[in-house]
């Protein structure tokens, strides 16, 4: 989590080697909606069904 030079909240989620997996993609007004956003995303588990 970080605040972006717009004074938005965004996320990075990181493999344990340090590479970027996923990022928020949007800035979010509020730090919670940002937590909540990235919640949502580790929630999925590895291998689950694609859609698309």
């Amino acid at each position: 989590m970080y605040e972006d030079r717009g004074a938005e909240w965004r996320w990075r989620l990181c493999h344990h080697n340090g590479e970027i997996v996923a990022d928020s993609g949007e800035g979010y007004a509020e730090r919670n909606k940002a937590v909540a956003a990235i919640k949502r995303v580790k929630r999925h588990p590895p291998g689950a069904p694609q859609t698309e």
